[in-house]
């Protein structure tokens, strides 16, 4: 896949999926993140790439094996469930710290009037 313009670099792809703004150069970029088809893939990419390596170090805590393995998994399906439920409310608030304008095509939430 080529890269494209305003492609952070690891670092800044790192502080972004942390939940860090990247600098205005890369806004271009942010868009396309957030806004093209598969950005529900990416974000949950991002969310998997922080919580496995926080779920390996939850399994090396002193414990029972299953007791230590039960640990990871819920912590990495309890928070994968939350990113999934919330992800259009994540995305707008990506949007929004970025100062982009945010995209009348998502699906009507169920808190909105009828």
């Amino acid at each position: 896949m080529s890269r494209l313009p305003g492609d952070p670099g690891p670092l800044r792809l790192l502080r972004y999926a942390a939940g860090f703004r990247l600098p205005e150069e890369n806004h271009g970029w942010v868009r396309h993140d957030l806004t093209d088809a598969g950005w529900r893939g990416r974000m949950l990419a991002r969310h998997l790439a922080l919580m496995v390596p926080v779920c390996v170090l939850l399994g090396l805590l002193p414990a029972p094996w299953g007791i230590r393995v039960a640990v990871g998994l819920l912590a990495l399906l309890s928070s994968t469930f939350v990113v999934m439920v919330n992800s259009n409310d994540i995305r707008r608030a990506r949007l929004r710290q970025h100062a982009l304008p945010i995209p009348d095509d998502s699906e009507p939430d169920d808190r909105s009037p009828r």
